[in-house]
């Protein structure tokens, strides 16, 4: 991995928590979300970005900073197929 591939998917991690910050506690965000709001460009170019997101939020589950979820249940993000959602670890 570059350098520059290092600081989008940093950039991208701090996004991902930026914007469940502004979310209640269970909110979940898609990582489409993060896509658009760390791109630079006008056009739709956030899509070569979503395949970063998702790494980014791997990387996060894996710090325990939040969970990859599908149906409103935790996933393993080694083994998730299809569309995800990211959400903050429940506090119970």
């Amino acid at each position: 991995m570059t350098e520059s591939e290092r600081q989008l998917e940093r950039r991208l991690e701090r996004t991902i928590l930026e914007l469940l910050g502004r979310r209640g506690p269970d909110a979940t965000i898609c990582p489409s979300d993060a896509a658009r709001a760390a791109y630079t460009g006008d056009d739709d170019g956030w899509r070569d970005l979503m395949e970063p997101a998702r790494r980014a939020a791997r990387r996060l589950v894996g710090a325990g900073e939040v969970q990859i979820t599908q149906g409103g249940r935790p996933v393993d993000p080694a083994t998730a197929r299809g569309p995800i959602r990211i959400r903050r670890p429940l506090r119970r």
